[in-house]
């Protein structure tokens, strides 16, 4: 496939999340797709990866993935994404703040033939937490 094609397959399952159309992680995913998240200790299935955008989309029901760039190169794509969605539901123990969040998200995809095999997040956690509430900003000096 096209680096085209990837950057699209890329963009697209993301967007479809935002919908609540959890159809497409029988999609574009390959069965064992393999997904890699700062501060997990072990990498995700599939199903796992389902279950945690579903935690996050429970939580965040009006959680939107907004592409601020993507650049795709052989098989892979790398996506700076911008996450935004208010706190409505219980997330991590975290009970609903009612408060916004806007954090960033670097997301690195892997495609063969199509599918996505392998997938890598760095997502900025400590800033939702301070965006919560739950941790406290550092004080301007």
């Amino acid at each position: 496939m096209s680096t085209t094609a990837n950057k699209t397959l890329s963009r697209r399952f993301r967007q479809e999340q935002d919908k609540g159309n959890w159809a497409i992680f029988e999609e574009i995913p390959a069965p064992d797709c393999t997904v890699y998240f700062t501060g997990n200790p072990e990498p995700l299935n599939l199903a796992g990866l389902k279950q945690l955008s579903q935690i996050f989309f429970s939580a965040f029901p009006d959680l939107r993935h907004t592409f601020e760039d993507q650049v795709a190169e052989g098989d892979k794509v790398v996506n700076r994404i911008t996450l935004s969605g208010t706190h409505q539901g219980e997330f991590q123990g975290i009970p609903p703040t009612g408060r916004s969040i806007a954090i960033q998200a670097i997301v690195t995809d892997r495609f063969v033939d199509g599918k996505l095999v392998e997938c890598w997040g760095n997502i900025d956690s400590l800033g939702m937490l301070q965006q919560l509430g739950v941790i406290p900003t550092p004080q301007a000096a």
